[in-house]
């Protein structure tokens, strides 16, 4: 069954500023919360045990080339950003250097980063229909600063592959992806992912 998150949307008399939008996801921790650049609410249900275990395995794969290769942070999908088109999102997985994150302040750092990561992964999990996860990463791709992106579909077992200003790429069943140029080093197996 695919599901759709649950949105809401709010007169423009009770908008919520960023601080109070914050402070709203702050209050609903058990729920993934995202706004998009009109002001939209979507509400997603928490992924299934499954979903779960292989978005670790996505999150664990990407932490251990980025420890060793020491140019960047790893976040996991509990981390928001806040784009320049004014939506909060929660990539699956991200990436972003140490240069662009050490540019931003300390009490930036700690709220929604005003910053699209460098790299950002979307899992298809049973519930999620594929057009809104597209979207999702076409509106990554349109940000400063995104450099790659790949939406991992595990029912028809393909990786669309996002770079800026480029046709999107399908691969089919494979069993590893190269994160090159853009994450030099990076290859993730795609073998417990499947």
């Amino acid at each position: 069954m695919t599901l759709s998150p649950v949105t809401l949307q709010l007169p423009s008399s009770v908008s919520m500023t960023d601080e109070q939008f914050f402070e709203f996801c702050q209050m609903n921790q058990a729920l993934r919360i995202e706004r998009d650049r009109t002001g939209v609410i979507s509400i997603m249900s928490p992924t299934g045990s499954e979903t779960g275990n292989r978005e670790v395995n996505i999150l664990g794969q990407l932490w251990n080339w980025a420890e060793r290769d020491g140019s960047g942070l790893v976040f996991s999908s509990s981390a928001g950003f806040k784009l320049s088109s004014g939506a909060e999102r929660s990539p699956d997985a991200a990436w972003i250097s140490l240069e662009r994150w050490q540019g931003l302040t300390l009490e930036q750092q700690q709220r929604f980063a005003p910053i699209c990561p460098d790299f950002v992964v979307e899992l298809r999990s049973p519930s999620d229909s594929l057009q809104p996860l597209q979207d999702k990463m076409t509106e990554y791709l349109a940000e400063p600063g995104c450099r790659l992106g790949w939406l991992i579909d595990r029912h028809q077992r393909r990786v669309f592959v996002y770079r800026p200003q480029q046709d999107i790429e399908c691969l089919q069943s494979p069993s590893q992806i190269s994160a090159e140029p853009e994450l030099s080093g990076f290859v993730l197996n795609l073998t417990k992912v499947w």
